[in-house]
C-alpha cells in the first residue's frame, strides 16, 4: 500500500536575466510537500554570458549564473529536480570544437537530472553523439525514437523515476520528427513514433505501475508549431493525452512568462512552458502535495 499525495497548488516563475538575480523565496505551507521543478530549453551551447554591450541580452545568462541561481533554490529547497528539454548543442565555437563534451560535463555539475534529446543533438551523428554521452551524469530521455542497433540503443532511456521526499516523480521524453530537419545520414536506423500513442503508454505505466504522484514530459516538439494544421506540438500532445501534468517544452524557443494551462483528454488542466533559449532565463514551478486520507490501491497495467 502506497501513500497517496494530491496537488493543493502549483506556482510557477521565470527567473528572468541570470547576470542580475533576486529571488523572493515563499514558506512551505504546513503538512505540504514542496516539489520544485528548474528548467531550461535551447541552450545551444552558450556557455558564456551575453556581452555587456548586447543589443538583446545585455549581461544575461551564462553557465555561471544559471549555477548560482540553481545552488541557492537547492539550498531553500533540497526537493529540487533540474530538467532540460533539450538542443543542449549547436550554436556557439564550443560545441563545434569539443563536440558537446563542454555542455555536457558543465550541465552534469550544475546538477542536472535530465533531459531529452533536441534535433541538434544529432547534428554531428548518431556515433559522435554516443560518445559524447560519457560526459553526461545525468538521464537523456526518449520514448519515442527507436533506437534499437545503434550506437544510442543503451545510452538512452524512455523515462526516469526520481522520489523526493516520499514523492514519486516520473519524466520521460519525447523528440520532434527528425526529418526535415537533420541529414538522413546523420540519424540512420532511427524511427519517429506517434508522440500521442507512445505518451499514452508510458504515463498509464509511470501512474499504475509505478504509483508516480506527478508526471512530467521533457518535449522538444516546440509550443504551438503548426497547431492550426494539426502538425505535432504541444499543444496537440496536452490536448489528447491525459496523464501529463506538466510539459516542459523546447524547439521554438518560445518564451512564457507563466506557463499555458491546456486541459487534457479527460479535462484535467495540464501546464506547458518554455522559456525562450540560449540560457538566458530558469523557468521555475514550485508542486505542493499533501497527504490523502491512507486509502488501499489496487489497480492492472499493461507490461
Amino acid at each position: 500500500m502506497k501513500r497517496r499525495y494530491f496537488l493543493d497548488k502549483i506556482t510557477s516563475s521565470t527567473i528572468f536575466g541570470l547576470a542580475f538575480p533576486f529571488i523572493s523565496f515563499k514558506k512551505i505551507k504546513f503538512n505540504s510537500k514542496k516539489i520544485t521543478i528548474l528548467h531550461t530549453n535551447d541552450v545551444h551551447s552558450h556557455i558564456d554570458s551575453f556581452p555587456s554591450n548586447d543589443p538583446i541580452n545585455p549581461n544575461g545568462g551564462g553557465v555561471i549564473a544559471r549555477a548560482k541561481m540553481i545552488n541557492a533554490i537547492k539550498k531553500e529547497n533540497p526537493n529540487t529536480l533540474v530538467l532540460d528539454a533539450g538542443d543542449i548543442f549547436q550554436g556557439t565555437p564550443y560545441f563545434n570544437f569539443f563536440d558537446g563534451e563542454i555542455e555536457l560535463k558543465l550541465m552534469s555539475k550544475l546538477g542536472y537530472n535530465a533531459s531529452t534529446l533536441g534535433n541538434h543533438e544529432f547534428d554531428n551523428g548518431i556515433k559522435k553523439l554516443a560518445k559524447s554521452l560519457k560526459h553526461a551524469n545525468f538521464s537523456l530521455l526518449n520514448s519515442n525514437y527507436t533506437l534499437n542497433n545503434t550506437p544510442l540503443e543503451d545510452k538512452i532511456k524512455n523515462y526516469e523515476i526520481f522520489v523526493l521526499d516520499g514523492i514519486r516523480i516520473g519524466v520521460f521524453g519525447i523528440g520532434i520528427k527528425l526529418e526535415g530537419l537533420v541529414d538522413k545520414k546523420l540519424y540512420s536506423g532511427i524511427k519517429y513514433l506517434d508522440p500521442i500513442e507512445i505518451s499514452q503508454d508510458i504515463t498509464y505505466k509511470l501512474k499504475n505501475k509505478f504509483e508516480c504522484d506527478i508526471i512530467i514530459c521533457l518535449s522538444h516538439l516546440g509550443f504551438n508549431r503548426g497547431y492550426n494544421h494539426g502538425v505535432m506540438c504541444d499543444l496537440i500532445l496536452a490536448e489528447k493525452t491525459k496523464d501529463i501534468d506538466l510539459i516542459i517544452g523546447g524547439h521554438s524557443h518560445t518564451f512564457m512568462k507563466n506557463p499555458v494551462k491546456v486541459k487534457n483528454l479527460i479535462g484535467k488542466e495540464v501546464l506547458i512552458n518554455q522559456v525562450g533559449c540560449y540560457g538566458i532565463n530558469l523557468g521555475k514551478i514550485d508542486f505542493y502535495l499533501s497527504e490523502d486520507n491512507i486509502k488501499e490501491k489496487s489497480s492492472s497495467f499493461k507490461v
